[in-house]
């Protein structure tokens, strides 16, 4: 990664550059995502979300939603990550991830769960739910939902729907 970028935490003043970063890469489809469905109306930023900034720019960002898991809280929801067309390649999503899985244990957070390929995202820990344990609203193939456990059994603390925490339990 080119020293010259740094990441940090996303704050109230990054919303308006993260979601443009997030129009430019994924265009208007990217509503439809599992987990702008699982924000919607819950507030927007949680204590676990990254960005990274160059000259002053953000080129990526990393967004983490504190969720409850069939009414179970505990844990977390990653995604999007999105990163510059310009920039991939230079290891930022891999230090997102890594620093906020980090960040979520820290917390005492005990799974983390995505919509994404195993293939990328097993080398962070992550394996695929059995189908109808772990449920989002909205249509989401269900061999594409994937956890990491953060202490050592936690996914079988956890069965049900996804929602978001409300806003002032530090969701987003």
């Amino acid at each position: 990664m080119p020293s010259t970028i740094t990441v940090r935490k996303a704050t109230a003043e990054d919303l308006a550059a993260i979601s443009e970063l997030n129009a430019r890469v994924f265009g208007p489809g990217r509503f439809a995502r599992s987990a702008y469905r699982v924000r919607e109306g819950k507030g927007h930023l949680s204590r676990f979300c990254l960005v990274a900034e160059g000259a002053k720019q953000l080129v990526a960002s990393l967004r983490m939603t504190e969720i409850t898991i069939g009414g179970t809280s505990g844990a977390a929801l990653l995604g999007p990550i999105v990163v510059e067309p310009e920039h991939r390649g230079e290891g930022l999503g891999t230090r997102m991830v890594h620093e906020a899985l980090a960040a979520c244990k820290s917390a005492n957070a005990r799974l983390v769960v995505l919509v994404g390929d195993e293939p990328y995202y097993g080398r962070f820990g992550f394996h695929p739910v059995a189908p109808g344990r772990i449920v989002f609203p909205g249509p989401v193939n269900p061999s594409r939902i994937l956890a990491a456990e953060l202490e050592t059994g936690a996914l079988g603390q956890f069965q049900g729907v996804v929602a978001a925490l409300p806003v002032g339990n530090g969701s987003g």
